[in-house]
């Protein structure tokens, strides 16, 4: 369950104007629940953890079990933006940090590809397929996302080189559009499982769809527990009230925007967020910067980033603010060792848990932070499970739209994505784009 504490931001904004954005968030949540705004044929994401069909997870766990009696131990998730931030935010959070290198590995290495063009990684993934028993799931509405399709053509090529077609057809997954596109016409012919990708839920929203159910479920986790926090939080971010944590936050974040803090970073002290961190950047970027407006989401991982950013965020430009995620409780236990000699002069900590040393690091940021100039909001969670991590997806999405909405922008579109694509197509030579690529050789003196 998420708990937001705005006390960080008390010596930054007095509880007028506070109440007045809280206001604004009110009438914006107004718009998202009513479903009368901008974007309002992509609200699919709303109601998705308490009607999600049981049926659609046993499909789910039926591949899983099919490829575990096959003996796959490497599944390749290939996809881009929305089709793989949230499968690879859950897996990062959930897994071991050193599954890789344990030798009892229960359940097969997930691996990502089709998120970048680089020639170097797309050919040190395919060494690797080489090595190992595998299967792939390809994710996309359309199946020609540059990114994605470019990987998935030399990924299909060696699975049905080592099993042949009709074994390969058994070793491919298919997440796409249910009627058209090129991704499923090539799963039709092919045969391939195919899970649908609703059509009123946009990429970003996606984590709780098959999209994210079905990466996440291959991995051994536990979907229904992830299902059920997101559907404690859809029940508690439905209520129309002024302590609803997504209006809160919501509306404090973008008082604090109406003051000068253009920057919010995300801030955890676990690195197993690390890509929590990556998937939000995602969701409130893409949602909220466009028409000139939107706060500039970045992430730190602290305190390894304190040695790195912690100059710039204590003493830099005052254009910051900062979100903290906090998880409450480890799942682990380690205590600093006494030593006799102590040469570190860190016998005083001697009996306590590692994790209270991190704890304390965080209070002493935070409290540093505010001195400086940066504003605190605090969400908190338990602890790192599926549950918890269910509830944070859906805290983030509703508060995105609420957000967005203060804002008086869009959510749901992302026009701005499609000027790198159009010029990229063109210096490629794709077919129907020789107009725009002769202006822009012209433009590069080629």
């Amino acid at each position: 369950m998420v708990k937001v504490d705005l006390g960080g931001c008390s010596s930054f904004v007095n509880d007028a104007e506070y109440q007045q954005y809280v206001d604004k968030a009110l009438d914006a949540f107004d718009v998202l629940e009513s479903e009368t705004g901008a974007g309002n044929d992509f609200l699919g994401w709303k109601h998705l953890p308490t009607t999600t069909p049981e049926s659609l997870i046993t499909e789910c766990e039926a591949v899983r079990d099919l490829w575990r009696a096959k003996g796959v131990d490497l599944v390749v998730v290939i996809g881009i933006g929305g089709s793989y931030l949230g499968a690879k935010c859950a897996v990062e959070a959930l897994s071991h940090s050193f599954a890789r290198q344990l030798s009892a590995r229960r359940m097969p290495e997930m691996v990502f590809a089709g998120h970048n063009l680089s020639e170097e990684y797309l050919a040190e993934l395919l060494d690797l397929m080489q090595e190992r028993n595998v299967a792939a799931v390809i994710i996309s509405k359309s199946g020609t996302t540059t990114e994605p399709a470019v990987s998935f053509r030399p990924i299909k090529q060696l699975i049905e080189t080592r099993y042949g077609s009709a074994e390969a057809a058994q070793r491919i997954v298919a997440v796409t559009d249910a009627h058209k596109g090129a991704l499923k016409s090539l799963a039709t012919q092919e045969g391939y499982k195919t899970f649908v990708i609703a059509t009123n839920v946009g990429g970003r929203f996606s984590v709780l769809t098959p999209v994210g159910i079905l990466p996440i479920v291959l991995a051994g986790f536990d979907i229904r527990a992830m299902l059920k926090g997101a559907a404690e939080m859809e029940k508690v971010t439905a209520e129309r009230s002024r302590t609803n944590p997504a209006v809160e936050y919501a509306a404090m974040r973008n008082l604090l925007y109406s003051k000068g803090k253009k920057i919010e970073i995300l801030v955890s002290f676990n690195p197993k967020l690390q890509y929590l961190g990556e998937w939000w950047k995602q969701l409130f970027g893409e949602s909220e910067g466009k028409d000139g407006k939107g706060i500039f989401p970045a992430s730190v991982s602290f305190t390894t980033d304190l040695h790195s950013m912690g100059q710039y965020i204590q003493q830099g430009e005052r254009i910051l603010m900062e979100t903290v995620v906090t998880v409450e409780k480890s799942s682990r236990s380690v205590v600093v060792a006494s030593d006799p000699q102590n040469l570190d002069e860190l016998n005083y900590l001697t009996g306590k848990h590692v994790e209270e040393c991190n704890a304390m690091a965080e209070l002493g940021t935070k409290l540093a932070h505010i001195d400086g100039g940066v504003p605190q909001l605090s969400v908190r969670v338990e602890k790192l499970d599926e549950y918890n991590l269910g509830s944070l997806f859906y805290f983030f999405e509703k508060s995105c739209g609420i957000s967005a909405y203060i804002l008086g922008v869009n959510p749901f579109n992302q026009p701005g994505v499609e000027a790198y694509k159009k010029n990229m197509f063109a210096l490629l030579g794709k077919p129907g784009y020789e107009e725009q690529a002769k202006a822009l050789h012209e433009r590069l003196g080629k």
